[in-house]
């Protein structure tokens, strides 16, 4: 059945425009299938830190209330929003020796004018019940990689101070080898599938 169910998934999502996908417009259907793959989940335990699955590049494909970027672009009048374009949004994941999971939240935006651009909230999850983990971010990165269509890349790199962080909590509530689906503390369902 999760077979079948993850195939529909994939087919639906893949029908969806970027803008569906990742905007906040959350999909009943998709939301359904996403609900019927949790069920099923063929990992438990998904954070502890013998799942090699984790680890990796995971290209965001679905979220049912957008993202902080998409979120941010969504409330754009419609000339600056086409004109703005989100090329793809996307999360590494690394286990470290000392069982902390490290997280590149990455985000890739072409600006008119501006060229490309590369946004990434690096920090860290803390594992508290092999499903559940507490995240943080300790620095903000844009780098620039086709500013003005030219070949340069700036970085700008700002650290959070300790004192300013906040953590936020994050459910990985299905893993297999390719997919990965998550929710945020409010509900939020995000769809990652492996970059090859």
């Amino acid at each position: 059945m999760s077979l079948t169910t993850k195939q529909e998934l994939l087919r639906r999502l893949e029908a969806l425009e970027f803008k569906q996908r990742l905007f906040p417009a959350s999909s009943e259907q998709v939301d359904a299938l996403v609900k019927a793959l949790e069920d099923v989940n063929p990992t438990d335990n998904p954070l502890s830190p013998h799942h090699n699955l984790l680890s990796g590049s995971w290209d965001l494909i679905y979220a049912s209330r957008g993202t902080v970027v998409t979120r941010s672009f969504a409330s754009i009048p419609d000339f600056i929003e086409r004109e703005i374009k989100i090329n793809r949004i996307w999360q590494t994941l690394v286990i470290k020796d000392n069982e902390a999971i490290s997280t590149t939240n990455s985000a890739e935006i072409t600006l008119p004018l501006l060229g490309t651009w590369q946004i990434e909230a690096e920090g860290y999850w803390t594992e508290s019940d092999g499903k559940t983990a507490k995240v943080s971010f300790s620095a903000f990165t844009t780098r620039a990689i086709n500013p003005f269509n030219i070949s340069w890349t700036p970085e700008l790199k700002i650290p959070v101070l300790e004192f300013l962080r906040n953590e936020a909590l994050w459910i990985t509530s299905y893993l297999d080898d390719d997919l990965r689906i998550g929710r945020g503390a409010t509900g939020n369902l995000f769809v990652f599938l492996r970059n090859m």
